[in-house]
């Protein structure tokens, strides 16, 4: 009982220590990021506007004055935040006070930028010609903001999904960069990868995307495989060009790692009751998000828990880019019992094991070689614990591990595949793997992303272009060619059906069916662009040429070009 009562008082003090560097962290981050330098000299405004407005922002949310939450902090101020608020705090208690009129006269009336403005296929365009002019729409540049804007400025243009995602994400460009890569777009692809380096170098971290509200989070990180591929092409030079930023990409990543004990975590960190170190997502607010803010607060309302941590859990469930999932929740089907920070995802600490072979590479290459063989040694410890904590022999297939349960997820999901992606799976495990998949998650559209219903777009029966792309180079990887071609053929043929039914592309396909169904579910209405679709698409269709054979023939029904 003595030795219980230690322990319990240690983890509170630890618990205790993490709360309070939390809130410094969290201070900083807003403090140090209120005005940011920029390597271009201009001061930057990097605080989220839910924090500079307060409760103007809170009003203008909860009234709904916008149908989409995301849209009110894309606005561009006409003064600064403090002189609105100023206004705003003076005026709203006075009689006829008019919150619609108020944001009018102190807001732009359309976000900046405005987003792209994808058009439908014209009569009788080629499925890869319609891809091709695309990049040209979705192709934004941010090397000048304007005052107090969100938006944070980038050296180099970059590729947006579409719709009402109007700045550049950090894991969709992986994806997408694979398509420019393939379509003749190299100096493109370069340029964002040069973005993504800036941001690391500027803000220690790549943000979820670049705008000051996204700060606070990451996403899956493909800085690494970014790199790879522009090396590819340019050389295994690039590797060592950019071995200060997939250094700096580590240490955001193992933040506390060396000082977090064993059964803690600590913001990206987890160390189990052995000392084994996995990682999980995380994001430096416990607030709600400023994209989703009446969302979320409407979402804690559900919960029996404290809202802080309902909202820490939502934040970070966004930075795993499956926003939102049955992985994340609970009960398996409801928002309000999302648990994130409770579990170390499989596909995260796979990408991570790829991002310490990248740097054991890239010190090996400057002849770094004690620290070359501390990286590998990091990977091949990271595989391992993947293979004896995250293997479901029982379900045949890798989950997530959660970490304060001490026990495998029984949630089968596409994520599955990312061992296969980074090679750390045994021949064994990868056989069994395939053969879930093709029992379980193959659907006649493609690979599906869950077996849950839940209603949220990350579930059943939704597919999406990232993970049809991680399934097919990982089986690829271990020769099951066979499968790997039959999940790139049905996700190709279900986009050719979307676009022949509706001449355009979208973020998500409905893969029940072999129809052109766009997906649904979610925060918002499916969005038209779509980077990572069209990426993948090109991607896809140069590894099998009488897939791309199909996809140049294709062209919208004359129905759907009318219909718009």
């Amino acid at each position: 009982m003595a030795a219980d009562a230690i322990d319990h008082a240690v983890g509170a003090a630890h618990r205790w220590r993490c709360r309070v560097l939390d809130m410094l962290v969290g201070s900083a981050l807003l403090l140090l990021t209120g005005h940011v330098l920029a390597q271009t000299g201009v001061s930057i405004d990097t605080t989220p506007p839910s924090v500079e407005y307060g409760p103007l922002y809170r009003a203008v949310e909860l009234s709904a004055i916008f149908p989409d939450s995301k849209t009110f902090p894309d606005l561009v101020p006409t003064a600064p935040p403090a002189t609105i608020l100023r206004e705003y705090l003076a005026q709203k208690g006075t009689s006829g006070f008019d919150l619609v009129a108020f944001v009018r006269k102190h807001f732009s009336l359309t976000p900046e930028p405005p987003g792209p403005a994808v058009r439908t296929a014209a009569p009788g365009t080629k499925l890869l010609d319609y891809v091709h002019g695309q990049w040209r729409v979705l192709t934004q540049s941010a090397q000048t903001v304007p005052a107090f804007s969100t938006l944070l400025p980038l050296p180099f243009p970059y590729v947006v999904p579409g719709g009402r995602f109007r700045e550049v994400y950090y894991w969709d460009s992986y994806f997408t960069m694979l398509g420019l890569i393939e379509d003749g777009q190299h100096a493109l692809a370069v340029g964002m990868l040069k973005d993504f380096a800036d941001e690391i170098a500027q803000y220690g971290h790549t943000p979820n995307g670049n705008r000051s509200y996204y700060l606070s989070r990451s996403q899956p990180p493909f800085f690494s495989f970014m790199v790879a591929l522009i090396a590819e092409h340019d050389g295994m030079n690039v590797v060592r060009s950019y071995l200060p930023e997939l250094q700096a990409e580590y240490d955001y990543w193992m933040r506390g790692a060396t000082t977090t004990p064993m059964g803690q975590a600590f913001r990206n960190v987890v160390r189990l009751s052995d000392s084994t170190l996995l990682n999980r997502y995380w994001d430096a607010r416990a607030a709600p998000r400023d994209e989703s803010y009446k969302e979320d607060l409407e979402t804690a309302l559900q919960s029996n828990r404290p809202k802080e941590l309902v909202w820490r859990d939502l934040r970070a469930a966004t930075a795993t880019g499956w926003d939102f999932s049955s992985r994340w929740l609970g009960d398996g089907k409801t928002l309000a019992t999302v648990r994130t920070l409770e579990i170390a995802p499989v596909d995260l600490n796979a990408l991570l094991v790829h991002l310490e072979r990248m740097l054991a590479r890239g010190y090996s290459l400057q002849g770094d070689m004690q620290r070359a063989d501390d990286f590998t040694a990091r990977a091949d410890r990271r595989a391992n614990a993947i293979s004896r904590l995250m293997w479901n022999e029982r379900l045949g297939a890798f989950t997530d591990y959660l970490w304060r349960a001490n026990r495998q997820s029984n949630s089968l999901t596409a994520a599955t595949l990312y061992p296969l992606f980074v090679h750390i799976a045994s021949p064994h495990q990868a056989s069994v793997t395939v053969n879930t998949v093709r029992d379980k998650l193959l659907e006649p559209g493609g690979l599906a992303t869950t077996l849950v219903e839940s209603g949220q777009q990350w579930d059943a029966p939704n597919g999406w272009a990232p993970l049809q792309w991680i399934a097919v180079e990982g089986l690829r990887a271990y020769g099951f060619d066979a499968l790997a071609k039959e999940i790139a053929t049905r996700w190709v043929r279900k986009t050719i059906a979307g676009y022949k039914q509706a001449a355009e592309l979208v973020e998500k396909y409905d893969v029940a069916t072999t129809g052109g169904d766009a997906g649904s579910g979610g925060e918002y209405a499916t969005q038209i662009g779509f980077g990572w679709t069209n990426g993948v698409l090109l991607a896809l269709t140069a590894l099998y040429p009488d897939l791309k054979a199909e996809a140049e023939a294709a062209t919208p029904n004359p129905s759907a070009v009318l219909g718009r």
